[in-house]
């Protein structure tokens, strides 16, 4: 199993504070460049996509300001997993190509100046413990009123709406793997509300113990936990 690590130098030491947004639409453009069937099936506008990938942000010693994070460094680090091999292959190739080409943002530029495959160990136990390196979302979906309701740690309801959420994924990207036995348990994490795309969103963050078979579990471990992992949320690295 492996991940990509993408490192990037900015002209200045900052970021917009929806980064989420930019990292997202830096994703988009290498992809249609580099390969325009697989960025409309991804990025179909008609339709939502299930994403396979999650990533996560190495921000040095950052301090949020209104609209803006500030660096102690003018660089940034991506980390981006993908449960599908063959996609994974194709945004190496697409990043690749996007090897020291200033992407604008506004007043700013980032570039791509070091790009690398990095292993990952493949899970082996039922029990592990994680720690969230993006927010955990946790939603459940109510059709009939087109409602969404997210759920926090400690909140009634979030091990049980969690649980769904991987249920929902597994389905929807037609995965046939077993449930049977899997759970959430807080150790010591605590809710925090996050920007998705400028939306103020419950979410958690810390660390958890997470159960179920190894098979579920490396796939979560390369896709991410939770929804809104395609715009970084749910990526967790192992402690134990």
């Amino acid at each position: 199993m492996f991940q990509i690590s993408l490192r990037f130098r900015l002209d200045k030491p900052e970021l917009p504070k929806d980064t989420d947004r930019l990292i997202v639409s830096f994703f988009k453009a290498s992809i249609q460049q580099y390969r325009p069937e697989l960025f409309q099936k991804l990025y179909n506008k008609d339709r939502s996509v299930i994403k396979t990938y999650t990533f996560s942000l190495y921000l040095p010693g950052a301090v949020f300001e209104k609209g803006v994070i500030k660096l102690t460094k003018p660089e940034f680090t991506v980390f981006f997993s993908d449960a599908d091999e063959g996609e994974l292959l194709h945004f190496y190739n697409a990043f690749k190509r996007m090897k020291w080409i200033a992407y604008p943002m506004s007043q700013n530029s980032m570039t791509l100046e070091l790009l690398r495959i990095q292993k990952r160990n493949v899970i082996t136990d039922r029990e592990v413990v994680i720690k969230m390196q993006s927010s955990l979302i946790v939603r459940e979906h109510d059709p009939n009123e087109n409602k969404d309701t997210y759920f926090s740690v400690g909140q009634p309801g979030f091990e049980e709406a969690f649980v769904r959420n991987t249920e929902v994924m597994l389905d929807k990207l037609g995965v046939d793997m077993s449930t049977e036995g899997f759970y959430i348990a807080p150790i010591k994490a605590k809710k925090v509300v996050v920007d998705v795309f400028s939306r103020k969103t419950d979410a958690s963050v810390g660390v958890f113990k997470l159960c179920g078979d190894p098979e579920l579990l490396n796939f979560l471990y390369l896709t991410g936990l939770g929804v809104r992992r395609g715009a970084g949320h749910g990526k967790f690295e192992i402690l134990c």
